[in-house]
């Protein structure tokens, strides 16, 4: 590649909104400016075009073991084309450690999986499930010398995946005091697995009762307590995929006494509701995902909080299982937990509709302006995670990942014609304006209309700096 030459866009930063052209050489940006020199490069016309810096999607599940032999459905290959035509070039995927299992184990497996698949850049949380003096040992060289900033713990499935509070509290220190930062799932676990319980001793195996059994209070109630132990351990903490007006009352209260407190959302919290688990027969199970969709008051509190930055990013949770047994099997569908909502695979699609789904219902509805959406989606999640500013900016010397969006094309959402290996969408039918035209990755043009130029592999390993540290 020598040079390519993206004209007369309308250039949208964190910060910024103008008219311009931008230069790109050797997949990094060397120029922008006016009527800037063309010869011998690629030129492509972004007339009438909305410029982004490429989307990062901080929160993604690809080809991942859920325990009892069940995986998502994507690949890495899959997810990142998917990925790429929604306009987002790096995800942050995870690499999960297992019982007597290490860390360092955990990212060297999930980096040999991803390495030959990636169709886009990408990078890993790791999650810790066995927080011990040998795995807290680890997590200076996995920060220092792996680029692993951000360890994901869970407080929730007992038995499986969450630690208690004092693991939570030593990985919090140990992590910190390196530049790390720890990724909480923040819900009773529990009082949960006690609901559950009792549900299931009643005879409740519908759907439904996966929402029933998670109310927003545990939510609430985890959120408040990580976040007091983040105080005491004097390190940011970052709450995932955040979907409750409680949990975000606790950051609220932090952010105001001057903790470091940090969420993110989800598409599917701001324009869904806890009615789609009143669908009939066993089509609820397109909606079981953790947390589980709240009532349509959150969203209202949910917007607000990112309109004011108590939450500071947008990420998918994209954990996709196939609603049909066919053609991926059992293992990668929702009908695995048919007779047991508490065996249904917990996770939905989305990386590939979340520029489109807030650009459509954010910028154009007011609720959120265009250098706002572009914090949400690219630039606050290359701050919070270590990758800014070679990530998430437009400027020279940063990657040339660029979206060009068309704000005027309304289409229609449907499963028909995404690119991830998902059977099914939770917008099934949804007419949105606002849509991808060209993605550009480190400055090769990998999207163009509906025509897939990029190829497996070509993503690149991001090490990571400081997670938590600046926005």
């Amino acid at each position: 590649m020598n040079s390519v030459l993206i004209q007369n866009g309308r250039i949208v930063t964190a910060t910024d909104d103008y008219v311009g052209d931008i230069l790109i050489r050797d997949g990094v940006i060397e120029a922008i400016g006016h009527h800037l020199p063309a010869e011998n490069a690629e030129i492509h016309d972004a007339t009438d075009l909305l410029v982004f810096p490429g989307g990062i999607d901080a929160h993604v599940h690809m080809e991942t073991p859920m325990g009892n032999g069940v995986y998502t459905c994507d690949t890495f290959e899959s997810g990142t084309i998917s990925a790429a035509f929604g306009g987002t070039t790096t995800i942050i995927d995870f690499a999960q450690q297992f019982h007597n299992d290490s860390p360092k184990a955990a990212l060297d497996r999930r980096l040999a999986a991803a390495a030959p698949q990636c169709c886009v850049d990408y990078a890993f949380h790791v999650i810790l499930t066995d927080v011990n003096p040998s795995s807290l040992g680890e997590l200076p060289d996995l920060i220092n010398n792996d680029g692993v900033s951000s360890f994901k713990l869970y407080m929730a499935y007992p038995g499986v995946l969450m630690v208690d509070d004092a693991a939570i509290f030593k990985t919090m220190r140990k992590a910190g005091s390196h530049g790390g930062m720890a990724l909480l799932h923040a819900e009773n676990g529990l009082v949960i697995q006690a609901l559950i319980e009792e549900a299931l001793e009643e005879g409740n195996t519908s759907p439904k009762f996966h929402q029933m059994t998670r109310p927003s209070l545990m939510e609430g109630e985890a959120a408040h307590r990580v976040i007091r132990i983040a105080e005491l351990a004097e390190v940011p903490v970052y709450i995932v995929h955040l979907s409750a007006e409680e949990a975000l009352a606790a950051v609220v209260e932090a952010r105001d006494r001057g903790i470091h407190a940090f969420a993110e959302t989800c598409p599917h919290y701001l324009f869904l509701d806890h009615s789609e688990y009143d669908r009939p027969d066993f089509e609820a199970a397109k909606y079981v995902m953790t947390p589980p969709l709240r009532d349509h008051h959150c969203q209202h509190a949910l917007w607000r909080g990112l309109k004011f930055d108590d939450l500071q990013l947008v990420a998918t949770d994209h954990c996709p299982f196939c609603f049909n047994e066919n053609p991926l099997g059992i293992l990668k569908s929702k009908q695995y937990g048919r007779e047991n909502f508490n065996k249904i695979p917990n996770g939905a699609p989305g990386v590939e509709l979340r520029l489109t789904l807030l650009y459509d219902g954010g910028v154009r509805t007011g609720r959120i302006n265009l250098n706002r959406f572009v914090q949400l989606t690219a630039t606050a999640p290359a701050k919070m995670f270590g990758l800014f500013p070679r990530k998430g900016a437009i400027a020279p010397g940063s990657d040339a990942d660029l979206v060009l969006f068309d704000p005027n094309a309304t289409h229609r959402i449907s499963a028909s014609n995404h690119h991830s290996l998902v059977d099914y969408s939770l917008f099934e039918g949804r007419e949105v304006t606002g849509k991808v035209r060209k993605v550009f990755l480190r400055g090769q043009c990998i999207v163009d209309g509906e025509q897939w130029l990029g190829k497996p592999g070509m993503g690149e390993y991001l090490p990571r700096k400081a997670s938590g540290r600046v926005l």
